[in-house]
Order: structure tokens, then C-alpha cells, then sequence
């Protein structure tokens, strides 16, 4: 029998770029097969061509033995395969009712659309998937780890035979990961298949049948998940071994905090959120989606507004109305959006580098120093690893992995006391992962202040001295490392209507 899907020899170039370079893939019928590599290794071009949103240079697509060649995404969706890309394609100032069905929707007769019909036929597809989400809600008030539910909807209400998902848990709690699972276990039958591309190790073994390795646009193996070691397909992936299972000493007790916050309330969630944290601390902030995780990050750095709080920086209380205030004052925000509030797309590497810091290149009668910034910027690509052919490049051309750096690049030149990283490492390969934590942990040791939000409870634990546990907007428990598990993490994370927090 033909497999589901077959490619053969595909490679595809861009300006300075040869993303793909005579790549093999094979999905077979009822199978879950996850597609791995680092960042810039080809996975996410792969899924363009397969989507129909770019042209190969060369190769052959077979689908159940006839030629595959999409014209557009439509066309795909019609020939049977269904994309959910690593960045968000959804529209937000419309709702998620009219995202799912878009170009689809029913009709009252003649040229009216309906609306009842459209969402009644929404709030069914989001019953029989169990999605927490309502037809009439406007995508753009979602936090990211909705709008992927969206995405997932989308996709799965159109009649697919293959069913690609790209970083597809990125932005989603285990809770959430596990609903994530059954959807595509009850997508699996011996008619359909499933490509699903993960930088988290730890779900291979969950979900995958078997894993193809691309490293540098290249095809490097095919192995089956049962008789494959996470080391092997990491091994496999960057060419080095990763360990990266430590967890760091005990809390930072010495010296005075260099942030402190009380009783942060905002309208919405928070109420009374209080902490703080030492140079040379990470402060990790763990809980379920919609926890307040976030929402104390953007109240913070004058984002989102809030309703009471002091903030407090090296002793001094700071008035924060803006993020530009929060600079002003020494504090960095690293979005969890990097598309919507890290980045300029449209600008180069080297324009975002040194996007937050501008003042600092302005000589006399306002003369920008154009060579300082060129090394500058060229300084910390090098530093940072950020795969590009030149600073000059624009941020929209690379990877999901090197947008993040170029985030971080920016934070790091303005030199920030205090940096809040929100989900640092989402979407980020396992190679770059590590480098990310190297630079976490260096940037600790030379007395920065640093908070950091994840959903990944195993990132949080290797990599924080004090972990904040949220729940319904409110700090539930700070946990020194030592005495934190993934279980009593949870535990805190669920105590739903308990009162006060729990300090060590």
C-alpha cells in the first residue's frame, strides 16, 4: 500500500537561505509521526510547501499515491490537508465562530450570511472537541493558548486526510496538552495521519509512532518512537549531547530585593499579588492557563492597567504607566507574543536589536552612530547564536527560534536590572533551549534580577531558585527549588478559592 503521504527529494531556497535540501519524508496511514530538528533545520518550510503557501524548487508529493501539488492553502484544505502553523493565521477582530468558518459560512438565503447557524455549527464542533471556547468570542481578547485552540478547531472542521500541526502545545498547560492528545488520537483512524513537529521531547513517546530527524534543511533519519531515547533523537538533532537536567542551589537569600512588588490588583483577575526578587535570582511563575501568570507581567510593566500595587526598584518606588516607564526604570519584558509585541517583522535583525535602546546611538545634534550600532548588533548575534545571513536581514525571514533571540539581543543591549521573560523558550528548539537557560543562568550570576513565566513545569523547576505557584489571580505558594515537584506544584495550582499564599 502507497503511504498516506510521501515527499521525496524536496528543497527550497530563499535569498542567502537554502532551507530545505533533498528532503525524505514518509507518513504512513493511522500513524502519528513527529517531525524534529532545530530551529532553521527546515521543519516549518516543509510545512509551507505542504500548506500550498510556497512552491518547492524540487521534489515530488505524493498523496495515497497520486501527485500532490497545492496551489494555495484553499486548494490543500480541498485536496485534503489541513496546516496548523507554529505562528497564529487567525483574524482578531473577528470571532471565533467567523475565524473557524471563514469563506464558509452558512447562509440565510441569497447573499446573507447567518449567524445563528454559524455559531450553533461552532458551539458543536467545540462540544464533540471539548474546547473551552464560546463561537461569540472576539479572537483578539484570547490569550495565545485560546487562539491556538482556534487554530486546532479550524483546522479540524474541514474533512482532513492528513493533519499537520506545528508546535501545536507551545503555548498550552498539561491539562490543556492532554485534551490536545485525545483530539488527535480520535483524528488517528487507518484512513488519516498526522504530522506533528514538537520541540518538548517528553511528548514523543505520548503521542508519535515514529520520528523524522531534520537537521540544517537536511534529512537525517527515521526511527521508531518505542525503541528511541530522547539523548538518541537530541543526539540526532544537533550533532552534541544536551544533559541539561540540573536543577540550580537554593533560593538567593543575600543582599536586598532589587524588585519588590505589593499587592498588585488589577479589575479583571489579580488581587493582591505580592513578591519579590533578589540579583543573581530567578523567580519562576508556574499555574494553569489563565492563572494571572501573564497578567502580573503586563500589570508590572504598565501593559495592562492596574487597580493597586506599589513597585519598588532598588528601594525606590517607580511610577510604571507604560513599558517605556518600565525600561525607564530598569525593567524588561520579554512577551510571551513575540510576533505581536517582541518584533518588527517588517525591520532588520539589526533594527530590533537595538529597538529599546536607540538613545544610547544618538550622538550630538541627534546624529545617529550608525557604525556603533552595526557592532553592536553584530555583537550580540554572534553572542546569542541568532541564525541569519546578515544583521540586514529582516526578523520576518527568520525562524520562530531566532525571532526569540532577537527579543532577548534587544533586552540584554538595553541592560536592564530586571528582566521578565514570559515563556522564553516557546517554540524554541531543544539546542536553542539550552543555550537560552546558559543565558538565563549567566545573566543570574551577573546580579540580574530575573522573572520567569512558563507552562512547562519541568523548564520551571530546573531553572528557578523560588517558584511562585498562581491560581485565580493570586499567589497560592512560593516554593523554594528544594522542596518543589511537579506534584505540589499542581497542588497549589488548584486550589481554587483557598485564601493567602504559603512562603517558605
Amino acid at each position: 500500500m502507497a503511504a498516506l503521504l510521501q515527499v521525496s527529494g524536496a528543497s527550497k531556497s530563499f535569498p542567502g537561505v537554502q532551507a530545505l535540501d533533498g528532503v525524505d519524508l514518509e507518513l504512513r496511514h493511522g500513524e502519528v509521526l513527529a517531525l524534529v530538528g532545530e530551529n532553521g533545520a527546515g521543519k516549518s518550510t516543509l510545512m509551507k510547501l505542504l500548506s500550498g503557501i510556497d512552491k518547492p524548487d524540487a521534489g515530488e508529493f505524493y498523496l495515497d499515491g497520486q501527485q500532490y501539488t497545492p496551489r494555495n492553502p484553499h486548494h490543500a484544505h480541498q485536496l485534503g490537508i489541513s496546516v496548523i502553523h507554529q505562528e497564529l493565521n487567525l483574524m482578531p477582530d473577528l470571532t471565533v465562530a467567523q475565524n473557524i468558518y471563514i469563506g464558509r459560512e452558512p447562509r440565510a438565503g441569497g447573499f446573507l450570511l447567518s449567524e445563528r447557524a454559524l455559531n450553533r455549527r461552532t458551539r458543536e464542533l467545540l462540544a464533540r472537541l471539548g474546547l473551552p471556547l464560546e463561537p461569540t468570542d472576539l479572537v483578539g481578547d484570547l490569550t495565545v493558548a485560546r487562539q491556538q485552540m482556534v487554530e486546532i478547531a479550524k483546522a479540524l472542521s474541514f474533512n482532513a486526510r492528513v493533519l499537520v500541526m506545528d508546535e501545536p502545545t507551545a503555548a498550552l498547560n498539561e491539562v490543556e496538552v492532554d485534551t490536545l492528545f485525545g483530539l488527535i488520537r480520535r483524528f488517528v483512524t487507518p484512513q488519516t495521519g498526522v504530522i506533528y513537529i514538537s520541540h518538548r521531547m517528553h511528548e514523543l513517546g505520548q503521542i508519535t509512532d515514529r520520528i523524522t530527524v531534520l537537521r540544517d534543511g537536511r534529512y537525517v533519519d527515521t526511527l521508531d518512537t518505542a525503541t528511541t531515547s530522547i539523548p538518541q533523537v537530541i543526539s540526532l538533532m544537533v550533532g552534541r549531547t544536551i544533559t541539561g537536567e540540573q536543577r540550580p542551589r537554593g533560593a538567593v537569600r543575600d543582599g536586598e530585593p532589587v524588585l519588590t512588588v505589593r499587592g498588585l490588583r488589577t479589575k479583571a483577575l489579580l488581587r493582591d499579588v505580592s513578591f519579590e526578587v533578589r540579583g543573581g535570582e530567578i523567580l519562576g511563575f508556574a499555574g494553569l492557563m489563565g492563572a494571572g501568570r501573564t497578567e502580573v507581567a503586563r500589570a508590572l510593566v504598565g501593559a495592562d492597567r492596574r487597580d493597586g500595587g506599589t513597585v519598588v526598584v532598588h528601594g525606590r518606588e517607580v511610577a510604571i504607566a507604560s513599558p517605556a516607564d518600565a525600561a525607564k526604570a530598569g525593567i524588561g519584558y520579554l512577551s510571551e507574543d513575540r510576533k505581536r509585541y517582541g518584533v518588527l517583522l517588517g525591520r532588520s535583525v539589526r533594527d530590533n536589536v537595538v529597538l529599546a535602546s536607540m538613545f544610547r546611538f544618538a550622538g550630538p545634534a541627534g546624529v545617529v552612530a550608525d557604525r556603533l550600532i552595526g557592532r553592536t548588533a553584530a555583537e550580540y548575534v554572534t553572542k546569542l547564536r541568532i541564525r541569519t545571513p546578515s544583521t540586514g536581514q529582516l526578523v520576518q525571514n527568520l525562524s520562530g527560534g531566532n525571532q526569540q533571540k532577537t527579543v532577548v539581543a534587544k533586552w540584554l543591549v538595553r541592560d536592564c536590572d530586571v528582566l521578565i521573560f514570559d515563556e522564553p523558550t516557546r517554540g524554541i528548539d531543544v539546542g536553542a533551549k539550552d543555550e537560552i537557560y546558559a543565558l538565563l543562568d549567566e545573566l543570574a550570576a551577573e546580579g540580574k534580577a530575573i522573572i520567569m513565566i512558563s507552562s512547562e513545569l519541568p523548564e520551571v523547576l530546573r531553572m528557578s531558585h523560588r517558584i511562585a505557584v498562581m491560581c485565580q489571580g493570586r499567589i497560592t505558594a512560593v516554593l523554594d527549588n528544594a522542596e518543589a515537584t511537579q506534584e505540589n506544584i499542581m497542588d497549589f495550582a488548584t486550589r481554587f478559592g483557598a485564601e493567602g499564599a504559603v512562603t517558605p
